[in-house]
């Protein structure tokens, strides 16, 4: 299989990395390499296919993940990142044939928009009265490496590429200038680190759920993964919990475990409001999923209606960021001011404007209107900057609140056809 990482993918792997990504422990940046790209692409394959290319530590860096903590990210070197990027397109190509429909995270072709698709349509469509929501505690810190390399031996028979995976996993972290290597884990920011967590959950949870739906579930049951994001409804409520504690028991063989305060089992779906009426309860609970709130609603016409709303932390994280930058444009051109809110509105609104989700989507530009003004105002001494100034500011500068994604069973039938197999 290595034959395959030739020099022409080497360099088209190179191309597709980001070039303003940082550096890792080798100091080597990406347009500092291309300034020798075909001697340098061409070393690199020598070195691959003769079994002389060694992978360097990992630098270890933080990003803020919420609520005071961060997200450790690991900083590779290039020439890792191009070894990696060259090695997931073929192995791509394997495990394309066997990821089942129910996995979307980290797919060519599948996005973040084709698994709330998948979920509202499944959620629309069946008789879904439980919603199973769960997280997998520190994932990609807790995958057992011995477990991931006897199930991609399953599947690949080119030692050399197994070899290649280990370096990579046994290369190490430098943080701080101390070196540890761990025996579990993929490091968080790696190019190749998305398709190995892909392939573990693979065996350990999609085709399990595949074939629990089709032999133990007395109802019916609808799941979606998202990288380790995980989501299943249910018919039953005794299938519900039975899932819940199987899922807990496969996970803790293969070395994980449930998040047992974020995983929760709430009733929901078209059933659930008079459900709950009858039994003197509110009204039903919500779940979060991929920065979106979903919620049990109604219709104009008083039917049943999927929801989905801005999860509201997320959005004050995105004002916070979009606040402290102001405060360094704070004397940069208006208009330059807002050329760039307007990028940050519409890129909001590309992944928020979807259906139902008409108020969040106005809610945040009006914000972003009020930072934008407050900065305006601390200017000058004069501090003067009225509404219809403001008004026409947004106007000529902020795309006007819209929504930009159809309805999901809309799209879902465009981009799963049911020839399709697990469709």
């Amino acid at each position: 299989m290595l034959h395959h990482v030739d020099e022409a993918l080497l360099e088209w792997a190179y191309l597709e990395l980001n070039p303003k990504a940082a550096a890792g422990v080798d100091g080597v940046v990406w347009h500092e390499y291309g300034q020798e790209l075909c001697s340098n692409v061409r070393s690199l394959h020598r070195r691959v296919q003769q079994g002389r290319y060694r992978a360097l530590p990992v630098r270890r860096g933080y990003v803020p993940k919420g609520e005071g903590q961060r997200r450790p990210l690991g900083i590779t070197a290039l020439e890792d990142k191009i070894v990696q990027r060259a090695l997931v397109e073929v192995l791509n190509a394997i495990y394309e044939e066997d990821f089942v429909g129910l996995s979307y995270g980290f797919r060519p072709g599948r996005g973040t928009h084709d698994a709330l698709d998948a979920l509202c349509v499944g959620i629309g469509t069946h008789k879904v009265s439980q919603i199973l929501d769960a997280d997998i505690r520190s994932y990609f810190d807790t995958i057992d490496q011995g477990w991931l390399i006897k199930m991609l031996e399953h599947r690949i028979g080119d030692k050399r590429v197994i070899r290649l995976i280990r370096r990579w996993l046994r290369a190490g972290v430098l943080e701080q200038g101390q070196f540890s290597v761990s025996e579990q884990g993929t490091p968080q920011g790696a190019v190749i680190s998305p398709l190995l967590a892909n392939v573990f959950l693979h065996y350990v949870y999609d085709l399990w759920a595949v074939q629990w739906r089709r032999r133990r579930a007395q109802g019916r049951m609808i799941t979606v993964r998202y990288a380790d994001d995980l989501v299943a409804g249910f018919e039953l409520e005794s299938d519900a919990r039975a899932f819940r504690d199987e899922l807990r028991a496969r996970l803790q063989r293969f070395g994980l475990q449930l998040h047992e305060e974020k995983t929760r089992l709430v009733e929901f779906g078209r059933q659930a409001a008079q459900s709950r009426a009858r039994r003197g309860l509110g009204k039903p609970e919500t779940f979060k999923f991929l920065g979106f709130e979903f919620i049990c609603g109604r219709s104009r016409s008083g039917a049943f209606q999927l929801q989905r709303k801005s999860r509201a932390d997320r959005m004050r994280k995105k004002l916070k960021e979009v606040k402290a930058e102001l405060r360094d444009r704070r004397h940069d051109p208006v208009a330059e001011q807002g050329r760039w809110l307007g990028a940050v509105v519409r890129g909001y609104d590309a992944y928020y404007a979807v259906p139902t989700n008409i108020r969040a989507v106005s809610t945040f530009r009006h914000h972003v209107i009020q930072l934008w003004r407050r900065s305006l105002r601390r200017r000058s001494q004069n501090g003067k900057v009225r509404w219809p100034r403001m008004d026409r500011l947004a106007a000529r500068w902020l795309p006007p609140p819209r929504i930009l994604h159809p309805w999901p069973e809309r799209r879902f039938a465009v981009t799963h056809p049911r020839w399709e197999p697990n469709a």
